[in-house]
């Protein structure tokens, strides 16, 4: 039988000062542990005050680091026990160490190029390689999306739902995993531009996207999910430009109440100092 026994810990050589050189530091020794042989699935990992301790980091860094790798799937988190190495955590330690950031610094430019470069062409594998589960998954999303009226959580969910179906879809175990890093990015930004448009504009595109991946057309499937993501772009942009527009007007109208204020105070008449009452004798 496995026992699960603790990682021990050597000397180590650098100070680290932010959470993605604590999480870099982390992929890249759990990386190492695992080609050689002293890290296996399951292992428990030494206390939090124990590794601070070894990478020399604020206990708060390295709790950021951990929940990027609980979030990735590399470890689990047990409250009153500690953190454990999952057991398929060594195809995730495999994964780019370019989306493990995605969480929490990237931009939305940033994130807009990530997904025209990858889920046109994922559309296009799912057009290819959808079974009966994924095509049913996708119906059933833009169904909830129907039903998602004046339901703004409601219509968030399902509209990345009918997106991670498609990575899913794909057959591309992998991109499973990358959706599921980017997830919470991908959330704030449906969250901003689905308050910029009706429920009736989202489902316009997703419905043409699935009829593309029912009918295995993956040129089409492509081009429709090149020409939804764009649209996307562009409410971004706009939603920009609303906000500098309006933070303009704000500024504007502080200034011009405080010029108001400046001048009030300028032409009001000097108050009189009071004066003792006269006393008769």
């Amino acid at each position: 039988m496995n026992r699960r026994r603790p990682l021990r810990l050597s000397a180590s050589e650098d100070t680290l000062n932010n959470k993605e050189d604590v999480t870099h530091l982390l992929i890249l020794r759990f990386q190492q542990m695992l080609s050689e042989g002293v890290l296996s699935p399951g292992t428990k990992l030494p206390p939090e005050r124990d590794l601070a301790a070894h990478f020399k980091v604020a206990r708060s860094s390295l709790r950021q680091a951990l929940k990027v790798l609980e979030i990735m799937g590399v470890i689990t988190q047990k409250v009153g026990d500690g953190s454990y190495l999952n057991r398929d955590a060594s195809s995730v330690l495999a994964v780019p160490m370019d989306f493990l950031f995605l969480l929490d610094d990237t931009s939305v430019q940033e994130l807009t190029e990530l997904r025209f470069l990858m889920e046109p062409a994922l559309a296009a594998q799912a057009a290819e390689r959808a079974n009966s589960e994924d095509i049913a998954l996708l119906r059933q999303s833009i169904t909830d999306l129907e039903n998602s009226e004046q339901d703004r959580i409601k219509l968030v969910a399902s509209d990345l739902l009918f997106h991670r179906a498609i990575f899913q879809a794909s057959g591309n175990r992998l991109t499973g995993r990358i959706f599921h890093t980017i997830h919470r990015a991908m959330l704030n930004m449906m969250m901003v531009t689905s308050q910029m448009v009706d429920l009736e504009h989202t489902v316009a595109f997703h419905r043409p996207i699935l009829a593309a991946i029912e009918a295995r057309d993956p040129k089409l499937a492509a081009q429709l999910m090149t020409a939804h993501l764009t649209d996307a772009q562009n409410l971004l942009a706009q939603g920009r430009e609303h906000e500098l527009a309006r933070a303009l007007r704000d500024h504007m109208a502080l200034t011009t109440i405080g010029v108001k204020r400046g001048k009030a105070k300028k032409t009001a008449p000097a108050s009189r100092p009071l004066r003792p009452a006269r006393t008769t004798r």
